[in-house]
Parts: structure tokens; sequence; C-alpha cells
């Protein structure tokens, strides 16, 4: 039985699905809007909460000549306006302690990456903002590792816990999704989200940047779906291949409604 928990005016966890999406990176107020726009109305008309994502900085990105964003203050400015003007929670991610209580004070869920899911320092100072905090899980773990986290930020006070897959290192530049793993990590009493986007990656791919296979990720929605997840996390963009960050597998945004409409579709289907 997972622990619900409140976002804006609605529950992740409570059997109605979340969709976690947005560009990669906040690369303007009229891309964010744009997307957000777009997402809401197609999560409104298939019956899923929405919650908007973009990046203020790419912290882990392959190579130091890869463009991390405009920075915190320019970043939280557009998620504080994409919040404002279409009325949906906002959330990204946080790299460092000292940014949690400021990142805090304009989103409504922390996000802690892969690569940090393990750092104590800040998953404590993520659950000290009092804000939902959304782990992904590290590449390196294996799903039963995942309790650990959320005993970590339970002991520090986090209001809610979710816990999000994006796919377990195979061998090199190579992702692998273990789908029984999210039982395994839904039963640790947190939502579980999957992250479809990066889980297509193949982490340094391309030398200087990451890779992927696009056209693999309806096929893990499709089964992430089928095995059961409370959130879906997809990055989505008008025009992927000229994306400042992750260009190899944001989902095209024309796109979004037939894949989430499958998604709709197989809930119904297990439902029925």
């Amino acid at each position: 039985m997972v622990t619900p928990f409140s976002v804006g005016d609605f529950q992740i966890g409570d059997g109605k699905l979340t969709v976690i999406g947005g560009p990669c990176l906040a690369e303007s107020d009229a891309l964010c809007l744009a997307v957000a726009e777009t997402m809401k109305s197609i999560c409104a008309e298939l019956g899923f909460n929405y919650v908007f994502k973009a990046s203020f900085d790419k912290a882990n990105r392959t190579s130091h000549t890869s463009n991390r964003g405009a920075g915190m203050e320019a970043g939280l400015d557009i998620l504080r306006l994409v919040r404002k003007e279409h009325g949906v929670p906002v959330t990204t991610d946080v790299h460092l302690p000292d940014q949690c209580a400021t990142v805090a004070e304009s989103v409504d869920i922390l996000q802690i990456p892969a690569f940090l899911s393990r750092q104590s320092d800040l998953l404590e100072a993520a659950a000290a903002t009092g804000r939902p905090v959304n782990v992904k899980k590290g590449q390196f773990m294996a799903p039963s590792d995942t309790e650990n986290i959320v005993k970590k930020l339970r002991a520090f006070g986090a209001e809610g816990v979710v816990l999000t897959e994006r796919g377990t290192s195979f061998g090199y530049n190579t992702l692998i999704v273990d789908m029984p793993g999210l039982e395994i990590m839904r039963s640790f009493g947190a939502p579980v989200c999957f992250d479809a986007t990066h889980s297509a990656q193949r982490p340094g791919g391309q030398g200087t940047s990451t890779g992927g296979v696009r056209e693999s990720i309806p096929a893990m929605v499709r089964a992430a779906t089928a095995v059961g997840i409370d959130a879906l996390f997809l990055e989505v963009h008008p025009d992927p291949a000229n994306a400042l960050s992750d260009a190899a597998t944001q989902w095209p945004l024309d796109r979004a409604r037939e894949l989430l409409s499958q998604v709709r579709d197989i809930r119904s289907a297990l439902k029925a």
C-alpha cells in the first residue's frame, strides 16, 4: 500500500495517473509555456493529472561543452511563470543541498537526480523544505536498494516521497529496465514513477553527448503501464532534434497524445 501525497489540488498515489512532463531544459519562456499548455490539455482530455517539469541546470552533462542552461535564477523565473500562467504544479531537479530551500520556494516537487540518489545531505536538505521529494533510482542500484532511500527521507521528515525508475546500467553505454522492479520499488510504500525518456538513453553513446533510441519509448511505456505505476515521466519537446539537451530521447510534443492515449487504453483494460 503506497502513501499518497498532495501536489496542488490532486494527490500522487491515489490511483489516478500523474504525468510529469516538459522539456529537458528550461530553454525559454515561450517553449515552456507552449509545452505546458499542450500537455495540460492532453492530460485533462485523457483523465490524467499533470505536473510540468524542466531543469534550470544540467549539472551532469557528458562534456564540458554541453549546454547547461541559463542558471537557477532564470530557470526558476520560467517555472514560476508556467505555474502562474497555466495553474499547474511544477518540478525541477536540485544538485546541491544549499539549492533546496531556494528552489522549493518556486516549485511543488523537488527532484533528486539519479547519480545523487544516495547523497544523504541532499536528501535531508530536500526533505527539510516540506516539499515532496521525487528520487530517481541510480543507474547503479537494484530496485531493492531504494528501500533505504525511502527510509532516509521519512527519517528526515519528508512530507511526500516518490521513486522513479529510469533504467539500469547494462554494460557500456546501455540501459535496461527491470519491469518487475517497479513492483519491488512500490512495495516500500512510496508511489512509483516510470521515466520513459531517460530509460531510452545510451549514456555517453555519442562521445561528447548522450545518445538514445527514441522509438523504444512506446514499448517501455506500455509495459510499465501494464505492470502498474503511479506516475509517468516524459521529456517532451516540439523539435527534439534541435533541443539543447537530451535531443536523442525527448518525445515529440506532437506525438504526446498518441502515446498517452495508449496509456489510457491500457489502464482502462486493466480496470475492466
